[in-house]
């Protein structure tokens, strides 16, 4: 592998997309995607990228039989280095002869053993089972393995299934099943899959085989699919349908029915974002539909309006892109519950829509809408849950917007020419989310939003002209994201108080004035940020009006009082405190019992010390910059607590640090002898340090030597650019200072 220059992995599937495979292969090399979808620019484009350079490409999963598709990439293709080579996946011995392949080159995968079947059955099924329970399944598993026939997909859909049965008797029941002998299933493997959806329920099995509405190898982001489910009515009533929908697709997961799962961090707990399903299971899943797809990628309806009928019985949904011929697309599919519009060129709202009385979910996104009164037909659609309507160039948004009174989510994002929104959206009592990011024209939040009793999710990101928010806002007690928050223009910071739901970021922009620091110290207070443990990620910025340095200097003090009031719970993993103009951080920032991993200070001009933050467990990443008056970093920073038999604090699991522009910085005062040769039994200072960054702190003339010879071990970078007289001292690799901060660590870059 290592002898080619480029190696890239493209999943083909079908249909076979000359245009996003090369796109592909592009951007897995590392180049930027052509910004154009003429397939003659895009295949010069790749032409130039891979000209001259030894690369392994894999094609897997290729369907198509069409040569007259392959061509013009193949001939592309061999633009490359002299030995490259493409090597293609397919379940058709037709593809790979099209694609070029001697007979001899082509290799036939064989069938598992009933041994191997076995190992990877057992590893599965019965994974949480003790030695001697696994002892009394072994010889009824086999007996099931010889059904797999071989096939690893078979084996891991049992193994999955036999998971959660607990007795012999349910293996037993697997091992008769009269599924074996069904005569009208025609493929063998989905026996083995059709067992597993007879265990689901029935909510399930809509689930999942509604999952065949997306093509093969869709990325499908859980979400998204969580709402489709509650749109088309799968996860019943109630303000719990996404905690149920996230339970449904973790059952499904968890039965290996999905695959290739990107995860988010999720609070504490790494979340499934988004998953693909094996084209067997698609396969599968379409043969639950009856093979009766309904997603289409162009369309007319001259020419598919009948079939567009049958697929939107079958499925109740419609998604479209690119453009869009037929004004009277929505006629005769009164029938479907989601309808997706999202890009097809629309400049009006498509005749007879208000006749789609069962919609649920419309989404319009990305169209170009011209008349102002256009969202005025939709709001007849007294079912709608969902309303997407990102980027429509929209002035603004009907007053008959509040007759839609079950709407669960409303997207207005990117339309930066709305001013201002009804009061009426107020009665969107069932209202969960409310997305306006990147509105920029947008200066006022509706007075009436405490009205809003369901409201989860509320999105303003970039969208800077919001500079007022209601009182009501604290009165919305389900809130669960709000992303930023500011005590300008009469806004106060003690309307979070009694929201206790807030999760994941929260950033504060307190505005200060000459005079009225006693006021926001109790505002701050009134916050009770302590209460909110579901925040992980909290920036604090103050935003100072122009005062004089003394006069601020007069004020540190209350300063300080303002950042210690906005103490919040231990559960923080992320602290930034930009522009504090206080002179001491306050104490709970070094509580032992905090869970901070990330800290960054940025810009604390009148800060002189520094606390002592190596106390903190859990702290991996320590920022700090623009300190103009710290001069001295005491030996307390590390917050060490020496004992008789070890040494406590010390930054346990610090991985990097860095300190920059501080430009009075003159000492870092070094550890001592008797701790830098203490044997601490595994707990050391700073033991994980890999990266120590020190850049434009032109005061510092030594760094703590008895410290980094401690640390040198795990340092693997040490970067002092833009610091003049540290680069003197320690510039010359063959000086003396560098060799005795290196001398434990030969390979130390600097």
């Amino acid at each position: 592998m290592s002898c080619f220059q480029l190696r890239i992995w493209i999943c083909v599937s079908d249909p076979f997309d000359e245009v996003g495979i090369a796109n592909e292969i592009i951007v897995g090399v590392g180049g930027s995607k052509p910004n154009t979808n003429q397939l003659e620019m895009v295949l010069q484009s790749l032409k130039e990228t891979i000209s001259g350079k030894k690369f392994l490409l894999v094609l897997d999963d290729v369907w198509t039989e069409d040569g007259t598709k392959w061509e013009p990439l193949r001939i592309c293709l061999k633009g490359g280095g002299l030995g490259s080579r493409i090597l293609v996946t397919t379940r058709n011995e037709r593809v790979a002869v099209m694609m070029g392949s001697v007979k001899n080159d082509i290799h036939h995968l064989g069938h598992l053993s009933h041994e191997e079947c076995w190992l990877l059955l057992s590893r599965i099924a019965l994974s949480r089972k003790s030695e001697k329970e696994r002892e009394k399944f072994q010889n009824i598993g086999r007996k099931i393995v010889n059904k797999c026939k071989g096939l690893p997909l078979a084996a891991k859909t049992l193994g999955s299934l036999l998971r959660f049965k607990n007795s012999v008797e349910a293996w037993d029941n697997v091992l008769n099943s009269e599924i074996w002998e069904l005569e009208e299933v025609k493929d063998d493997l989905f026996r083995h899959l059709l067992l597993s959806y007879k265990e689901l329920s029935p909510t399930l099995q809509r689930c999942f085989s509604y999952c065949a509405v997306f093509p093969k190898d869709t990325e499908i982001n859980v979400a998204d699919i969580i709402r489709i489910w509650f749109a088309m009515g799968y996860l019943g009533y109630g303000s719990d349908w996404e905690v149920r929908g996230r339970e449904y697709f973790d059952k499904l997961a968890m039965r290996s029915l999905f695959q290739d799962f990107s995860k988010t961090s999720n609070l504490d707990d790494e979340s499934i974002a988004s998953f693909k399903m094996h084209d067997i299971i698609h396969d599968f899943a379409q043969f639950l539909r009856k093979n009766v797809g309904s997603r289409m990628r162009e369309t007319n309806r001259q020419a598919c309006s009948p079939l567009l009928v049958s697929q939107v019985e079958k499925y109740r949904s419609l998604f479209l892109t690119g453009e869009l011929y037929d004004p009277h697309i929505c006629d005769g599919l009164t029938s479907v519950r989601l309808l997706s519009l999202s890009r097809c060129g629309l400049g009006g709202i498509p005749e007879e829509i208000e006749k789609l009385i069962h919609l649920r979910w419309l989404d319009l996104s990305w169209n170009n809408f011209i008349a102002e009164d256009d969202l005025k037909s939709i709001c007849k659609l007294y079912s709608l849950q969902f309303l997407l309507v990102q980027g429509c160039k929209q002035k603004e948004i009907p007053h008959e917007i509040g007759n839609l009174i079950q709407l669960k989510e409303l997207d207005l994002s990117y339309n930066e020419l709305i001013e201002e929104l009804p009061e009426s959206i107020c009665n969107l009592r069932e209202l969960e989310s409310l997305n306006i990011n990147s509105c920029n024209g947008l200066v006022r939040l509706p007075q009436g939003i405490h009205r809003l009793v369901n409201l989860k999710h509320l999105y303003y990101e970039y969208t800077y002209s919001l500079k007022q928010y209601p009182q009501g806002l604290a009165q919305l007690t389900s809130l669960v994201t709000l992303k930023k928050f500011s005590n300008q223009d009469g806004s106060k910071l003690g309307w979070l108080k009694n929201l206790n739901r807030l999760s994941d970021s929260l950033e504060l922009t307190i505005e200060l004035s000459s005079g009225d620091d006693s006021t926001v110290v109790e505002d701050a207070r009134e916050a009770e940020l302590r209460n909110k443990t579901r925040i992980r990620n909290l920036v604090i910025f103050f935003n100072e009006s122009t005062m004089g340095g003394e006069e601020v200097m007069k004020e540190a003090s209350a300063r300080n009082d303002i950042l210690d009031a906005l103490e919040p719970h231990p559960n923080l993993q992320h602290l930034e405190i930009k522009g504090f103009s206080g002179s001491q951080l306050p104490r709970w920032i070094v509580s032992p019992l905090n869970q901070i991993r990330f800290i960054n200070l940025w810009v604390s001009e009148y800060l002189s010390s520094l606390p002592p933050l190596g106390k903190l467990p859990q702290l991996k990443t320590l920022w700090i910059s623009g300190l103009s008056e710290l001069e001295f970093v005491g030996r307390e920073f590390l917050g060490i607590t020496t004992t008789t038999t070890s040494i406590i604090g010390g930054f346990p699991k610090l991985e990097e640090l860095e300190f920059e522009d501080c430009s009075k910085w003159k000492e870092w005062e070094d550890i001592t002898a008797e701790e830098e040769e203490e044997d601490c039994d595994g707990v050391s200072i700073m033991p994980c340090l890999t990266r120590l960054t020190i850049q434009k702190c032109n005061g510092l003339t030594e760094l703590p030597q008895r410290l980094l010879r401690r640390v040198s071990s795990s340092l693997e970078v040490l970067d002092i650019s833009d610091s003049t007289q540290l680069i003197q001292v320690y510039g010359d690799k063959e000086g003396q200072p560098w060799k005795s901060i290196s001398r434990n660590n030969p390979h130390l870059q600097l």
